[in-house]
This record gives C-alpha cells, structure tokens and sequence, in this order.
C-alpha cells in the first residue's frame, strides 16, 4: 500500500464526496481537533468535496495557538535573564506576548535557540555547563513523551544547569470545555490523529456517550478524512454516538502504554488557560513537585505582567466556531503570517495561516 498516493486517489475521494452529499441531508457541524485536520480541509478543498450541509468547525487544535500571552511573557522574561540559553520549538518564536515576541528579543541579543529536536537541550547543556539552559516545552499529548525522556535523561546525567518550562496541554479536558459551553454548536468531532497515537481511542468514548456526539479519529490524507466524515453523516443521521477509529493502522484503543507510563512518571495535571477559551481545570501538565529542582517556574522568577489580547484578534472566536478568519477585520491585511497579531496566524496548523494560504480570496 501507498500511504500518499493510494490515500488520495481522485475516483475513491469522489465516490465518496458522492456519498457524503447523498447523505448529509440536514446542517452538521463537525468540529476537527487537530490543527494539520484544519490545514489538510483547506489544502485540499475538502470543505468544497462534502456539500453545503456540512460546516467545519475549527478546533483549538494547535498548541501554539493556544499558548496564553502570560506563558510567552514568562519566556520572553526567562530568555533575557544573563547567562542564559533559551530553548524551544521554532513555531514559538513568533507568537506575540505583551510587549515583544521570542524572535525578536533574539535580533536583540538574546540566546534564543530553535530546536529541531527536545534531545538538543541535552547537548547544549553538555556544551555550555557554565550556563542556564531552559527548554520551553509545548504541546499535545504527541510531543509529552519527547519532553518526559528529555527530563529523564537530564535527571540520568545530573545534569544541574538545563531547566523545564513545561506547557503540555491535554486534549480531551478543552472538548469537554467547549461542550459545556451552551453557545458552541458541534455536532460531532473528528478526532485528532498523531494524539490519538499516543492516548489511544478509549479515551474519547466517555465524551462521545456523555455528550450524544459521535467521533471519528480520522487521519491526515483526503480518503481518511472523506471517509470519517461520512462515518460522521451515517451516525448523525441514525442517532448514534460511537468513536469511529478510521486511523486504526496506528491508532489502538489503549494507545501507546511506554509513552503514557513516562508521562505518568514525570508529569502531573495542572489547570491551564488555553488562549481564546479561558482557565480549563486539569488540562495542563507540569513537572512533578520532587523535580522542582528542574522546574524553571520554582527556581526563576517567572512574575509577569500580562496586557489583555489584541481587541482586533477574533482567534478566541474562531476557536470556538463562532466565527471564521475572514470574519476578522484584520485578516490579510494588518494581520498575516509574517506580521501575526494573533496565535491563530503564526503555526502553519493555525485556522488563520491555514485560511491565508489556501483561501484568501476565495
């Protein structure tokens, strides 16, 4: 099997789109998860492919875009302290804080690196034993487990200069969030793919039960989508509220056991403010308090303060459904991917950057 060209084959990919609008015979709103779920229904005109009754909801699925000005404000505080070395993932070097952005507070002279991979740390650490380093660790449930065996080496070679800043966010907790919320309109969810990797597909059907909404866990390519999405079509339709796992070639009920078991080891649950949807209880992670020796939040003084959002920033809108980015008067124009006002512009997984790309002016 061709895992590209097989999983986007233009016959099967419109036999279903016939299907879909065969089916689909009353308004449904279908919230994806997953940031690259966003990306891969513009990229490929999916929203076009599966008729007028279905409308794409999109989902706090991007870890950058929900990433709180106040975490940032903490970073850009941490990286400009002496003798340090700061590190992340690149997408983070352009998210806006308060008053300045990682990116440009390294044109300023800040140590500010780009990691391809958290085990860098490890090495800038070994290299540079004289000096502060700090990873800033972002994230869904798929890039924990990196930062679980970044702490454990660390911890394995006593090491005593590299620190965490831990801004792990768990996806089932803001779901569960968005649907407790009376003015949000979602009818069923396409799971998210590679963190459905890592937690497998049980944990989805408490929320599919206790909510009435069935699930798909689909994956990135067109026939994975257009096939969820009529799992999708079939279950409304029939009343039904079950997790469809389209992606079982990776995804198993129970997940990955190692991956889960590491984050248990060295992680615990933490209330988190997710940018544009507020303060959700237990949908953070941190380190452990016997590893506040590492903990960049317990050893740094991290106090911050914050000015609100951008007025002109509708992303805690469009994270909600409530509204789409051309619905933002600064979409395009003041606000683009190499000027991003909000969070929503500045992954390639954000529903703004995805929009720019694929349908600005259409």
């Amino acid at each position: 099997m061709d895992l590209i060209n097989d999983f986007r084959d233009k016959t099967h990919i419109l036999n279903l789109s016939k299907l879909i609008k065969k089916a689909s015979n009353k308004p449904l709103n279908i919230m994806e998860i997953c940031g690259g779920h966003t990306h891969s229904i513009m990229k490929f005109g999916i929203d076009k492919l599966v008729g007028e009754n279905i409308k794409f909801i999109h989902g706090p699925g991007c870890p950058v875009c929900v990433m709180p000005r106040h975490n940032i404000d903490e970073a850009i505080k941490l990286s400009s302290m002496p003798n340090t070395i700061f590190t992340t993932l690149a997408d983070m070097l352009r998210v806006p804080g308060s008053f300045s952005t990682l990116q440009k507070q390294r044109a300023k002279g800040c140590d500010i690196r780009a990691l391809y991979s958290p085990l860098d740390a490890i090495n800038i650490a070994l290299e540079n034993p004289k000096k502060n380093v700090i990873f800033f660790a972002i994230g869904f449930e798929t890039t924990t487990p990196m930062s679980a065996v970044v702490v454990e080496k660390a911890l394995n070679l006593n090491l005593k200069n590299l620190f965490f800043h831990i801004n792990h966010v768990t996806v089932p907790a803001p779901v569960m969030a968005l649907l407790d919320d009376e003015n949000v309109k979602i009818d069923a969810f396409l799971g998210p793919s590679h963190v459905s990797v890592i937690i497998g597909s049980k944990p989805y059907e408490k929320i599919a039960k206790t909510y009435k909404k069935p699930i798909a866990i689909s994956g990135f390519e067109p026939l994975d989508m257009m096939d969820s999405i009529l799992n999708l079509v079939n279950q409304f339709n029939e009343n039904k509220f079950e997790v469809y796992n389209e992606y079982d070639r990776v995804v198993k009920p129970n997940g990955n056991e190692k991956a889960l078991n590491l984050i248990k080891k060295y992680f615990k649950e933490v209330d988190f403010s997710w940018r544009g949807l507020g303060l959700i209880p237990k949908s953070g992670l941190d380190l452990k308090g016997e590893f506040d020796a590492i903990n960049a939040r317990k050893v740094f003084d991290c106090s911050v303060e914050s000015k609100p959002e951008n007025k002109a920033c509708i992303c805690g809108e469009i994270l909600k459904g409530r509204k789409n980015p051309p619905d933002c008067k600064v979409f395009g124009k003041v606000c683009n991917p190499q000027n991003p006002l909000g969070s929503c512009m500045v992954s390639s997984e954000g529903a703004c950057a995805a929009y720019y790309k694929y349908k600005r002016g259409s």
